[in-house]
This record gives C-alpha cells, structure tokens and sequence, in this order.
C-alpha cells in the first residue's frame, strides 16, 4: 500500500493534509493517532469509501476509486460499527458474505474459532457489542483478502475475546496477508505490528518499528504516543 501527499477535504477543513506513508506486504501496520487525527479517512481512502481531493493512494498497485471492482474482492474491512443488517442472523450474514468470494473460509471452524455458535440464530441488533466485534472481524476475512483493514478489532470484547482476535491477526500475518490495523489500544499496537505511524492533524508525524519507537528510553509506545501526541503547553501570562 502506498499512500503520496494525500489530502481529504471536509468543506473547508483538511481532515488529511499531505500524507504519505506506506505499507508492506505481509505485514501488521498500525495507524495510531487521537479522534480526529485523520486516520480513518486515510483508511477509508484507501478502502475507495472517500475520494481524495488530492495526492496518490495505491493498494495492491491499484487506484481504489478508479479500479474500485477489481481491488473490492481483495481486501476485507472491519469498520468500526455496523456492516451487517439489522435483521439478519448472524451466521446469515457470515454465509451470505462468503458467497461473495471465490474460495472463502470454511464457515464452521471460524464460527467455532470466534464463539459465534452461541449467537449464530440472533438477529443482529440484538447481539452485544463483543458479539458485533467478533462478527464483523469475520466478515472481514471470510473472504481470504490479501489486504485486511480492521478499525478498532478488540473494541468491547472480553480478555480472553481480545486475545483470540490477537492470534487471528498474527495468524492472518503467517499466511501472507497484509493488515493494516487502527486503534487507540497501545498494548495491542504494541504487541501486534511490524510498523507503526503515528498521524496527527492529518500528517504522519512519527513511524517505524515498535521497538526502534521506543529505543530512547521510553518504556512503552504508550508513553511515545502521548507525547507526541499532547496538546501543547499553554503560556503562562
């Protein structure tokens, strides 16, 4: 993935003001950065869901606006709420998005494998937001992407739900698969990726490796992160 001077405009507002940054393939890619940062209309840039006003987005060597159909069937998105109808049970819904896909997943190893078997007969609206997580982390890669974007995967989920997610994400890393990954969680970012860029005001302001981020004496890329990422100190008068 590679992203050159981007620029999204809302009105007069620039929500992403010349970023660049890009993404191996293969790897587990965290965009960290405070609400309003820009890092979801970079990732939705990306995805083809925002057109940019200016700058150049490829993923997999393509324009997500202009090549929009054939990059669709290869990436998975997690968005951050919804996806899924209101209606639609569960397990529904996984089958039907895998009907999508040449060679998707086999259903029932990763019902079992994300504990949607409980909840595979409830209708969407009523399940918990643990169970909307780990649904929509399924239909995220149901269908065997090569690029998986996954906005705030671990968001509601219990420890032991968290941590599932955690492997998955690895294990999606070890077969190829490239993931970019945002998230407010330090832990996992820390814990997960091969790269991080940390964006505010709408331009990357720090990147590189967990450990090369944290190699002057912080403790851990929390500490990192908010200091590059505080509001600066106001004047005494």
């Amino acid at each position: 993935m590679e992203i050159d001077n981007l620029v999204v405009r809302y009105g007069d507002k620039a929500a992403v003001d010349g970023l660049s940054l890009t993404v191996t393939v293969g790897t587990v890619t965290s965009v960290l950065g405070p609400n309003g940062a820009g890092k979801t209309t970079t990732v939705e840039s990306c995805e083809g869901f925002r057109r940019p006003e200016s700058g150049r987005v490829r993923v997999l060597g393509l324009d997500p606006i202009a090549d929009h159909d054939e990059l669709m069937p290869r990436i998975g998105v997690m968005l951050q709420e919804g996806g899924a109808w209101s209606g639609v049970r569960a397990v529904e819904m996984l089958r039907y998005v895998a009907t999508l896909h040449s060679h998707p997943l086999e259903i029932p190893a990763l019902v079992e494998r994300l504990d949607l078997g409980s909840c595979g007969r409830t209708p969407y609206r009523r399940l918990s937001g643990g169970q909307k997580q780990r649904l929509s982390f399924a239909l995220a890669i149901v269908g065997r992407p090569e690029v998986a974007f996954l906005d705030e995967p671990t968001t509601g989920l219990d420890p032991h739900g968290r941590r599932e997610i955690w492997q998955l994400i690895r294990d999606l890393r070890d077969d190829g698969v490239t993931v970019v990954l945002t998230t407010h969680a330090m832990d996992e970012a820390e814990q997960l990726s091969d790269q991080v860029h940390v964006v505010s005001a709408g331009k990357v302001i720090a990147s590189g490796t967990p450990d090369a981020l944290t190699e002057h004496g912080a403790k851990s890329l929390e500490d990192v992160y908010l200091a590059l990422t505080a509001p600066p100190k106001r004047e005494r008068s």
